[in-house]
């Protein structure tokens, strides 16, 4: 019966994530629509939405930037910032991946904000050094895969979502604007070890279709 419940989770949220269903408890997300589907990627359009963001450079480590910033993160969450408020959590953890020609690759690592704080979140304590980011509707190309995400394949399951967009989107070339940022969603608890979904996702803003 727990199966059939989270199979019958997955599906809703396949077509309209807005809230997610994670060990009992409901985890608000950012809200999209399908517009494209194939077996190995589908795209979405995603709505306006607001992230609280940790900028970590200085590292090679996709796993040792996502734990850093999120640290940060966590605190906010939990009452470091001005209001003293406790923010609930929410899915998913975004590690956007920027390489830099000039050194080891730029990580922000983000936290969607519920829409109760869309405009105007509590302001965060200065010693974490976080941004707020106010993303307009764009359309986001996505990639599921299980398991833990882990410094040796998160960039192999990029690389997957790009040939699969070269391969079923040929004849767009705005849509490959950017063949080198990416970002992984990691919906999860460290303290769930099966049924694990992450998500590689690619901006394609340049994209005009139903986008």
């Amino acid at each position: 019966m727990e199966r059939l419940l989270l199979i019958l989770i997955v599906m809703c949220c396949y077509l309209y994530s807005c809230k997610l269903v994670l060990s009992g408890q409901a985890i608000e997300s950012p809200q999209y629509k399908v517009v494209h589907s194939e077996s190995d990627f589908e795209l979405r359009q995603y709505r306006e939405s607001s992230w609280m963001s940790a900028l970590v450079r200085e590292t090679t480590s996709f796993e040792k930037a996502t734990k850093d910033g999120f640290h940060r993160l966590y605190q906010y969450i939990h009452g470091a910032n001005l209001n003293t408020s406790e923010i609930t959590m929410t899915a998913p953890v975004l590690t956007s991946i920027v390489p830099s020609v000039h050194g080891p690759a730029e990580y922000y690592v983000r936290l969607y904000l519920p829409a109760k704080y869309e405009r105007t979140p509590p302001q965060p304590s200065s010693d974490l050094n976080l941004q707020f980011d106010k993303w307009r509707s764009h359309c986001i190309a996505v990639r599921k895969f299980t398991g833990f995400a882990k410094d040796d394949h998160v960039h192999k399951e990029f690389e997957t979502l790009v040939n699969s967009l070269n391969k079923h989107l040929n004849g767009k070339p705005a849509i490959l604007e950017d063949k080198s940022s990416y970002a992984i969603a990691q919906y999860n608890a460290s303290y769930h070890l099966s049924g694990r979904l992450n998500e590689v996702w690619m901006d394609l803003s340049g994209f005009t279709s139903d986008c």
